[in-house]
């Protein structure tokens, strides 16, 4: 059974840092998409971020590249986000979701297996 656990989610200041963590078991995880993704209250879900795994090529929204960092560490299969000069825009539930085939990174609906979410919240 895929299973995906989220961690490292808080409350945060503006312009401050978090570092979020996908844990992942179930799957061979080189052989996977790992991808991030968030939803703030009444809007949809947006593609944060995304690593595949087995090229190492990662993929960023316009809105937070040169600020958030995703990497992974296969000995743990583990994805993390590190998300820095965070902005109150970033608030949002935050998804961890991962695909053995996606045609486009950054699509939710590409893929097949998702974690519980964690909470971003970033005041100003």
């Amino acid at each position: 059974e895929v299973q995906l656990v989220e961690s490292g989610g808080g409350l945060v200041q503006a312009g401050g840092s978090l570092r979020l963590s996908c844990a992942g078991s179930g799957f061979t995880f080189e052989h996977f998409v790992i991808g991030w993704f968030r939803q703030a209250p009444g809007k949809e879900r947006e593609g944060v971020s995304s690593i595949k795994i087995g090229s190492g090529s990662t993929y960023y929204t316009d809105s937070v590249k040169d600020r958030f960092t995703i990497s992974s560490d296969n000995a743990k299969n583990t994805v993390t986000l590190q998300m820095s000069s965070l902005k109150p825009e970033d608030t949002a539930v935050y998804y961890c979701a991962a695909s053995p085939v996606v045609g486009y990174p950054l699509w939710s609906y590409e893929y097949h297996y998702w974690g519980q979410g964690t909470q971003v919240t970033v005041s100003s």
